[in-house]
């Protein structure tokens, strides 16, 4: 291994996010309905919800906001998977990580991208919202460039990271599970000898990550996705912070709520983190093969 040539800085923030973007594609319809769900004070179900979006909107409906989400992953997944990537290959110099370790370096790297993602997730939560309002209330941002620019005009710069402190925190949880699980099944799933690497080993760690992440995380995302798509009336915005959601929704919706939406959630993010970490370690594979000559 000593001898191998590393993939520049550079190219793993561009595959990161190209893993991401692509992975989005197909799991966009998904990230809609578990906003929709997460926004709906009333217990409903995820059949509910595609059956109202179908009768109510139209199949195209299902892609509302994917500018939003494919800016998103170009600046939040680019930003944490180039950082995670180049962190994991910094410490991974003279031994294997420990599973703290990979966690600590996860949450960093999720920390900062959410920071730099944060205006197209807002722009991404309200436009993916926007057609569960009555008529006279929607926003109708025509696309993601729309929407960040409306919001500036409209609210001003700071409405654009509207919601950082629960988007970083759920990132820093989202990260610290996702990329430390993943690499951590990995290396129990390689131990065990029934796999080797390959896409049957990234898919498998993949679908286990997805789910512990899932887990660990739904909350914190359920207070995030309130936040960001919350209207300001009188000049009084309707919570106060993270915490100040998750008590009111514990209060008035019960403490089974703070997982509402865990189905679409896990099945989007499942797929997503299956994706992602197959478009990734196809495409660190494919550079390694035909740029830098690494055969095996």
């Amino acid at each position: 291994m000593s001898n191998q040539k590393t993939v520049p800085n550079a190219m793993k923030f561009l595959i990161g996010g190209t893993a991401g973007m692509a992975a989005t594609c197909f799991v966009q319809p998904l990230d809609l309905i578990k906003n929709r769900m997460q926004l709906t004070s009333s217990r409903t179900s995820t059949l509910s919800i595609i059956s109202s979006i179908v009768k109510n909107e139209g199949f195209l409906a299902f892609y509302s906001g994917l500018s939003a989400g494919l800016l998103r992953q170009g600046t939040y997944t680019t930003t944490r998977l180039g950082i995670y990537t180049w962190l994991f290959e910094t410490v991974s110099k003279d031994s294997q990580p420990s599973f703290v370790v990979k966690a600590l370096i996860g949450s960093a790297a999720g920390c900062i991208g959410a920071f730099v993602g944060t205006p197209a997730e807002v722009a991404l939560i309200r436009m993916t919202a926007d057609g569960r309002l009555p008529l006279a209330e929607r926003r109708n941002y025509k696309n993601v460039f729309n929407a960040l620019i409306r919001i500036v005009r409209e609210e001003g710069v700071l409405a654009l990271w509207r919601g950082t402190v629960p988007t970083m925190g759920r990132a820093m949880v989202v990260n610290a599970a996702q990329l430390a699980s993943y690499s951590q099944t990995k290396e129990v799933l390689v131990n065990t000898g029934y796999f080797e690497e390959g896409i049957t080993l990234h898919f498998v760690s993949s679908m286990i990550s997805g789910l512990v992440t899932t887990a660990a995380s739904i909350p914190v995302d359920i207070a995030k996705t309130r936040i960001q798509n919350m209207k300001i009336v009188d000049g009084k915005p309707e919570f106060k912070g993270a915490i100040d959601v998750i008590v009111q929704v514990c209060r008035n919706e019960g403490i089974f709520s703070l997982w509402k939406g865990f189905f679409p959630y896990y099945a989007r993010l499942g797929p997503h983190t299956v994706l992602t970490f197959i478009f990734l370690e196809q495409m660190n594979t494919m550079y390694k093969t035909y740029f830098m000559h690494n055969h095996k």
